[in-house]
């Protein structure tokens, strides 16, 4: 694997960041590439070396988060429900305020859809058939109320700027999960 230059990594963590914070303050479509700029006190054309415009900067950071996700499926989803869920909790705590913001934003609603399709896929094979207790259920309805569910308690736990640790929500969603899948 080659290593990313760390001055281009420091630069496009910056313009991430400069993203985040501005869509904190306002709608994606009204933040111009010179508010990006000026927000991760960079020169515009810096931008445009990186990325085509606000949209691949956007479409990149969010990427790169269900990149992240992704990787913690392999070894997340061999533990039991409420162990499993703890380091998807963590992430989200460690990445308050990019998912906090994406969850919120008008300007990002396909982020949402995506998480939630993300979510959806992780659980196919999760459901339980062999103890009789899903046997008459659709896979599909099965998997949008599983994924709805878990998605919403996310939104729920972020908005409401995490009252619980992410050791707890896992363990009470973890519960929940292994009761309906």
């Amino acid at each position: 694997m080659v290593k990313m230059d760390r001055r281009i990594a420091k630069t496009q963590e910056a313009l991430k960041k400069a993203v985040i914070e501005l869509m904190r303050e306002k709608n994606f479509d009204d933040i111009t590439i010179q508010d990006i700029a000026d927000q991760a006190d960079l020169n515009r054309g810096t931008i445009y070396l990186h990325y085509q415009d606000k949209y691949d900067l956007l479409d990149k950071l969010i990427e790169s988060h269900m990149n992240e996700l992704s990787e913690m499926d392999d070894w997340a989803c061999k533990l039991d429900w409420s162990n499993g869920l703890v380091p998807f909790f963590e992430y989200f705590e460690k990445n308050y305020l990019f998912f906090s913001t994406m969850l919120a934003s008008k300007g990002a609603p396909s982020f949402r859809t995506r998480l939630q399709n993300y979510v959806m896929e992780g659980f196919k094979g999760e459901i339980d058939r062999e103890s009789g207790k899903n046997v008459d259920l659709i896979e599909d309805v099965m998997l949008q109320y599983a994924g709805t569910a878990y998605v919403g308690i996310i939104e729920w736990w972020i908005r409401n700027e995490m009252p619980y640790p992410p050791q707890i929500m896992a363990k009470q969603v973890g519960t929940l999960l292994e009761r309906s899948l």
